[in-house]
C-alpha cells in the first residue's frame, strides 16, 4: 500500500496496516468494499462489547468474517479439503491500540497457504490477494 504502514509481525503470522482513518470510518469503509467486492459477512464480533458485559474494559475492537461463496466452494465441495474449515471464514480485525490510532489486521494466509499446496493453496492464494485488494482500497485517502 502507497505510504501506509504495513507491519509483518516477527513470526509473518499476521500483517497489520496503519489506518489513516479513525475506528469506526475503517470499519465502514471496509464494509463498502467487501460488499463492493461481492464477499459476504457472515458476522462482526463487537469484542470490546462482549468483553464490556463481563466487566472488562478495553480498545475498541471489531472482527469482520467474510466469505465469498466462489472461494469457499471450491475447498468445501471436496471431502479431502473441508479440513481446512476451521480456518474459514476469512477474518480482518480492526482496533484501536493506546496510541489512539486505528489498524487492520489478518493472518498473513499466503504464508500459511504455501504450506497447503494444490487446490487450498490456490484459493487461500487467491483469496488473499482479494482480500489485501479490498484492504487496500478501503484505506486509500480520497
Amino acid at each position: 500500500m502507497k505510504n501506509e504502514r504495513k507491519n509483518i509481525t516477527n513470526n509473518d503470522m499476521f500483517i497489520e496496516n496503519l489506518s489513516p482513518m479513525d475506528f469506526n470510518t475503517t470499519v465502514e469503509k471496509l464494509l463498502k468494499e467487501i460488499e463492493e467486492k461481492s464477499w459476504g459477512i457472515s458476522h462482526i464480533y463487537d469484542l470490546q462489547k462482549t468483553l464490556a458485559e463481563n466487566g472488562k474494559k478495553v480498545l475498541p475492537v471489531k472482527v469482520l468474517s467474510l466469505c465469498h461463496p466462489h472461494h469457499s466452494g471450491r475447498i468445501l465441495e471436496k471431502d479431502f479439503e473441508r479440513i481446512v474449515s476451521s480456518m474459514m471464514p476469512c477474518r480482518l480485525s480492526v482496533y484501536e491500540k493506546s496510541d489512539g490510532k486505528t489498524y487492520v489486521s489478518r493472518m498473513n494466509s499466503f504464508i500459511v497457504a504455501s504450506s497447503f499446496g494444490g487446490i487450498v493453496q490456490e484459493v487461500m492464494t487467491e483469496s488473499a490477494n482479494h482480500v489485501e485488494e479490498i484492504i487496500e482500497k478501503a484505506l486509500a485517502q480520497n
